[in-house]
């Protein structure tokens, strides 16, 4: 008898659609990692450099704008969701355990794009000490249009409640803001609002208006330092707020429609800056504080890597400016991860320096620590 054959089984995979009017789509993807993975504690930068690789892949023109381009950019992608560990200076992922990783398009370009790469998604997301196959994905939150959006009623007692599963700041006068001021937080939807969703709006009489009658009804948040993109890093906060109106807000019926769209917005374009590193990543709802919580080295390096900033930053002050706290961030950054254990030329690829330059910065790094 002939021998017989087994066909080799595929997992079905949901075909994802939306209209083409379509301006705000936000995917999960599921991965599992093909053995145990230790990766550094800033491996959202790798995340980041894949991404934009996929786009340029498609549209290089596109990948430069989303590099280069505006200060609000129309993306933003999360942190892995799933069981990490610390382990020493680094963070292990399991092999036989599933994270999720979401990737959000803020505008129709994007969107676009989205939908060509959806047609050949590639299998498997490499990074540098290891790799993840892709084995589902979905909507991490229903497409739509920022008309949708703004189609709100408004309830006999308004309310939005917000989780920001990863820490979230705000830039203040050169510091960092670590707080969910009402004003920081819906300033920060507006941005992205305005600049993508073509509709005109006076965004300082708006401002005005959440100032004073936009409160905090309650919270339960905490502190966090973490490194922020490429280089530096930031404090910021994670928890939950609800945050409600004062009895006059309702004269405006127009603010209060906004508002609560902007509240209906913020899972989609995240909340502060540094979105599109994973920072800032907001759920709808209450959440549990252990859903938010950061690795214990992540917190370690952020906290070297802002010591070492003020160290070089004190050395320097008599030149003063943003380009000595640039420089201060990026020499703290690249001394900070070589302490960690991490080659400088993974450093100079994460920071898109040349290996050379680095390697300069790393030893008048030294040499300065020494001195102070």
């Amino acid at each position: 008898m002939p021998q017989s054959t087994r066909r080799r089984r595929f997992p079905v995979v949901p075909k994802l659609t939306w209209d083409s009017n379509t301006e705000l789509v936000s995917l999960q993807l599921s991965l599992q990692p093909h053995q145990e993975l230790v990766v550094p504690p800033h491996y959202s930068t790798e995340l980041h450099s894949w991404f934009l690789d996929q786009v340029r892949r498609i549209d290089s023109g596109l990948s430069t704008y989303l590099h280069d381009g505006q200060s609000e950019k129309p993306f933003t992608i999360s942190q892995l969701q799933g069981p990490i560990q610390s382990q020493g200076r680094s963070l292990k992922l399991m092999a036989d355990s599933s994270y999720h990783w979401n990737i959000t398009a803020l505008s129709n370009p994007v969107v676009k794009w989205m939908n060509q790469w959806l047609q050949s998604l590639p299998n498997e997301i490499h990074l540098r000490n290891g790799s993840f196959k892709i084995t589902d994905w979905n909507f991490a939150y229903p497409p739509t249009t920022y008309a949708q959006l703004a189609e709100t009623s408004i309830p006999e007692q308004p309310s939005i409640t917000l989780s920001f599963l990863t820490p979230t700041s705000f830039r203040r006068k050169g510091n960092h803001l670590p707080l969910p001021m009402p004003v920081n937080v819906f300033h920060s939807y507006l941005c992205h609002w305005s600049k993508f969703s073509g509709e005109e709006i006076d965004q300082d009489d708006f401002l005005d208006w959440v100032d004073e009658f936009v409160i905090i009804l309650r919270h339960q948040i905490q502190s966090a330092k973490v490194i922020a993109g490429k280089s530096g890093s930031v404090t910021g906060f994670t928890g939950s707020v609800q945050f409600g109106l004062s009895s006059r807000a309702k004269e405006d019926r127009d603010y209060v429609e906004l508002w609560l769209a902007l509240g209906q917005f913020a899972p989609y374009c995240g909340t502060g800056h540094k979105t599109t590193f994973g920072l800032g990543q907001t759920a709808p709802g209450w959440l549990n504080p252990t859903e938010t919580a950061a690795p214990f080295v992540q917190n370690l390096l952020a906290q070297r890597i802002s010591e070492l900033t003020e160290v070089f930053a004190a050395q320097r002050k008599r030149r003063g400016g943003d380009r000595t706290i640039n420089i201060a961030e990026t020499w703290a950054t690249i001394l900070a991860r070589r302490e960690m254990g991490e080659s400088l030329k993974a450093i100079a690829e994460d920071l898109e320096m040349p290996y050379e330059t680095v390697r300069t910065y790393a030893k008048l790094a030294r040499r300065a620590l020494k001195q102070s």
